[in-house]
């Protein structure tokens, strides 16, 4: 099949961003044609994967966003392609892949959490009504034939906001790479990584991997880490945050110099591979990738409900889902009992086991099942046609 992938941005940064990149790879590695078209490349298309830049508007963020909605979708129907799949805001597609969660929750999960004035924001701000309107179009019964939802979570709440039927949504979950994710680089990284930042390599470390730190349950944690019962725990938070000295300062207040702020990482691996838990006890989050890869890598996670992934975890790692994340009692009791147990061999082996079964082979399988079935169902339209 001739595929074209769309989203506003080419990147190894940001999840979707490396997800489409990783996508292109995969559907070209069974063998596709794969089109790309960004209106960004900040690295370039994988060999043999063609690369079409969408022209936008230079200047504001929402001229951009819509010059990009409107062009994107103009582009790749312009080449001809059997199924157009859309990783972000365009107008029209064949398949709408979800990968952030809706709009619309995002903004009601994020103004619970940040209180009136943030949801005055909200409501005034031209960019976030841009957005939703273009979501709105993305939605109607003649913008999509085909939805992917990256969590089931997601799957009910496009269901509910926006009235979809349940059989035009199918599930995909993301997946790994467990050559690079593993606990085989534990006994390296351990002190290599603390040795680095100053941290005991005997001391019980708890990791924060992302950017948009308030959404993501950053604020949560750094609420806790007073408390006495993790007096000799550290936080190594890795990623950025336009609003990063912020929590620098309150970090000082709370942490005693045991919360390290690392900035953006290449190594990533390293960083599960030298701590004992992943913490995401975030406000929204549609999937979150980390889990995966901190799974792969043999740790436990202490996650929100809010956590797309959340729903593939089981047995024992269920304990790390934890229902009240915004109640600093709650959550900090949920974290100190997890802690207790994280380098459990048995609790390793589930968490790798969970994380076996959701390989990127796996996904660009039954993704490629999708993409056959809506490509001939156009096809079949187009022949009929003539």
């Amino acid at each position: 099949m001739k595929i074209a992938l769309v989203h506003k941005r080419l990147d190894l940064k940001g999840g979707t961003e490396r997800d489409l990149y990783l996508t292109a790879e995969g559907l070209r590695d069974l063998g596709h044609e794969v089109h790309l078209f960004c209106s960004e490349f900040a690295v370039q298309a994988p060999a043999g994967v063609g690369a079409h830049r969408v022209p936008v508007v230079s200047f504001g963020r929402t001229a951009r966003l819509w010059s990009f909605a409107l062009g994107g979708s103009r582009l790749a129907a312009a080449k001809h392609c059997d199924v157009i799949v859309g990783f972000g805001r365009i107008l029209k597609q064949d398949v709408l892949r979800c990968g952030g969660g809706s709009h619309r929750y995002f903004l009601k999960q994020l103004g619970a959490e940040g209180g009136w004035r943030r949801r005055a924001w909200q409501k005034l701000s031209i960019y976030h009504q841009s957005v939703l309107a273009i979501e709105r179009r993305q939605y109607r019964v003649d913008g999509f034939k085909e939805i992917i939802a990256v969590s089931g979570k997601v799957k009910n709440d496009l269901m509910r906001i926006y009235s979809i039927p349940e059989h035009r949504i199918r599930v995909i979950y993301n997946g790994v790479d467990p050559i690079r994710f593993t606990p085989s680089l534990r006994e390296k990284a351990r002190v290599v990584i603390r040795d680095q930042w100053g941290i005991p390599r005997t001391a019980t470390v708890v990791l924060f991997i992302g950017s948009g730190f308030q959404r993501k349950g950053l604020d949560r944690l750094l609420a806790i880490w007073k408390s006495q019962r993790l007096q000799k725990t550290w936080l190594l938070v890795v990623g950025d945050d336009a609003g990063i000295a912020r929590y620098r300062k309150l970090a000082e207040t709370v942490g005693q110099g045991r919360i390290i702020f690392t900035g953006r990482q290449t190594d990533v691996e390293s960083y599960y591979a030298a701590v004992d838990l992943l913490a995401l006890p975030a406000a929204q989050e549609a999937f979150g990738n980390v889990v995966l890869e901190a799974l792969s890598s043999g740790l436990p996670v202490l996650v929100s409900r809010e956590v797309g992934a959340a729903e593939v975890l089981s047995g024992a790692l269920l304990q790390g889902i934890v229902d009240n994340p915004e109640d600093p009692v709650k959550l900090e009791a949920q974290l100190v009992a997890i802690l207790k147990h994280a380098g459990d061999p048995e609790l390793i082996r589930e968490a790798t086991t969970v994380a076996a079964r959701f390989s990127w082979q796996n996904h660009f399988r039954e993704l490629e099942d999708l993409l056959f079935k809506v490509g001939s169902s156009r096809c079949g339209h187009r022949a009929n046609v003539a």
